[in-house]
């Protein structure tokens, strides 16, 4: 099956889906993330905050696969943003990696509370600029935290990863983003399993003969959002890659949008201020 692409606002193609390995241990990184690229993943998504970075870069290394075959997308850490860390930071994601060019690089959380974004977001356009990263975007910026970039810096970013489910459709920030050339990323996609035993899911999957996670990844797809589910189990690594050969009616595209609940698994992104202990 091929994963279709996604044109980033700066001719950046991007796989619209991915493999993440948010909460896999550093220990089982590299095994995990060697054996989506086997099942088929060239999309995969992790940070600094993980911990995890050089488990990626030693399965990147260990696959065979070409570098310009496979899309890495990583960001920074919350601890990280003044101008000058920032910088510093994104060159050890690059050592950690083991690479020379980052596909992706994400402010990780904006930290109204904390410090500038502004700042570290212009270490990111430096970044870009000095070739370390073919793309650049944020994660976790709302609407006023991204028309404050526009307006006091340079660069527009690629990507916007925002949590985004059936119970959190976050419709009104995705179109913000569509109407300034920014790509959604969905994290969290099923919600951390929330939304799996949701009658209208169930019903869906069981005329599709799919998964209730199937259907609302290909929900997700549909819609235009680049997803990574993260797994460490080989078969639902296979059965999460498994999206292109079957669509969903409008009917049913309409019914999960209506599942909608404003309700988020994670922090809210106008007050999460939190920088992990060095």
């Amino acid at each position: 099956m091929s994963v279709p692409t996604i044109t980033l606002n700066n001719g950046v193609p991007i796989p619209q889906l991915g493999f993440g390995v948010f909460q896999i241990p550093p220990e089982e990184t590299e095994a995990a993330t060697l054996a989506a690229l086997e099942v088929g993943y060239r999309h995969i998504d992790t940070a600094e905050m993980y911990g995890n970075e050089k488990g990626v870069g030693a399965a990147l290394a260990k696959s065979g696969l070409d570098r310009r075959d496979v899309f890495i997308t990583s960001k920074l850490n919350n601890g990280f943003h003044a101008y000058d860390d920032a910088l510093k930071a994104a060159d050890q994601t690059l050592a950690d990696l083991g690479l020379e060019q980052i596909d992706l690089f994400l402010i990780h959380w904006p930290l109204p509370g904390v410090g500038d974004y502004v700042e570290t977001w212009r270490a990111l356009e430096k970044f870009h600029g000095d070739g370390k990263a073919r793309a650049i975007g944020v994660s976790n910026f709302q609407r006023a935290h991204l028309e404050r970039l526009f307006a006091e810096t340079d660069v527009v970013p690629a990507v916007n990863q925002i949590e985004v489910h059936p119970y959190l459709t976050q419709n009104a920030l995705r179109a913000f983003n569509t109407e300034h050339d920014i790509a959604t990323e969905a994290w969290s996609p099923i919600a951390q399993g929330d939304v799996l035993d949701d009658p209208v899911l169930v019903k869906i999957a069981q005329e599709k003969n799919r998964s209730t996670a199937q259907v609302t990844l290909r929900w997700h797809i549909q819609r235009g959002d680049i997803v990574f589910p993260k797994s460490v189990t080989r078969a639902r690594v296979e059965e999460n890659f498994a999206l292109f050969d079957f669509e969903l009616s409008a009917e049913d595209v309409a019914a999960i949008d209506g599942l909608n609940k404003d309700r988020r698994r994670g922090p809210d992104p106008d007050e999460f201020n939190y920088i992990p202990e060095s």
